[in-house]
């Protein structure tokens, strides 16, 4: 297995256009097909088949694919022995290879939403945490927090607070922390249906 470097974690291969080499040169039919340039198509179409059969089933039925392409993947999934698995992962990469290049496009675009789903929900834990490690260092976050979400419950707050403040002191585990996370959570998402429900247009009054 290849060793993934920094660059492609954040831009993963199969996330990338794919150059087809196997048509050769549109200009130039005979031109020779570059050793270098078939080993990254099969590359990319093989990171693409590995990042299907990682996909978990509902997000797997999102994708277009034909058919026995799906029955591959599902049989790679039911697949433990290594030696199997290794083949039929190489059979699902030949099926990549046999897609048009419109059908791979489409499958990297709805990979791509994925993604782009995943680093949002990552952000938004991120904030959550922010927020969360704020309030236990100090009151004036309290303040903040209590003008931004005046829905919050106030008093159970401030005793979550006081209590992670307390398990932390004592080394204790972390019960009234992750409590204070859900919290958080909690009043963070009802800020964001808030701020759906305002970007929705206000219905018309029927006429009587």
């Amino acid at each position: 297995m290849r060793a993934m470097s920094r660059a492609s974690r954040h831009n993963p291969t199969y996330l990338q256009p794919v150059v087809r080499t196997d048509i050769g040169d549109e200009d130039d039919p005979d031109t020779p097909k570059s050793k270098s340039q078939r080993k990254r198509e099969v590359n990319a179409l093989q990171d693409l088949g590995t990042a299907l059969e990682a996909l978990p089933k509902d997000k797997l039925a999102k994708v277009p694919l034909p058919e026995k392409l799906v029955d591959a993947l599902r049989e790679a999934k039911r697949t433990t022995a290594h030696e199997g698995k290794r083949r039929q992962m190489q059979y699902i990469g030949k099926l990549m290879r046999a897609l048009t290049d419109d059908e791979v496009e489409a499958i990297r675009r709805v990979l791509a939403t994925f993604v782009g789903a995943s680093k949002a929900e990552t952000a938004r834990l991120h904030a959550i945490e922010r927020w969360r490690d704020r309030l236990i260092a100090s009151d004036d976050a309290i303040t903040e927090f209590i003008a931004a979400h005046p829905d919050a419950d106030v008093q159970a707050l401030r005793t979550l607070v006081r209590n992670a403040r307390k398990e932390a002191q004592l080394a204790k585990p972390p019960k009234s922390s992750r409590e204070l996370f859900q919290m958080v959570k909690q009043a963070l998402s009802g800020n964001d249906r808030d701020e759906d429900d305002a970007d929705q247009p206000e219905a018309e009054d029927d006429e009587a």
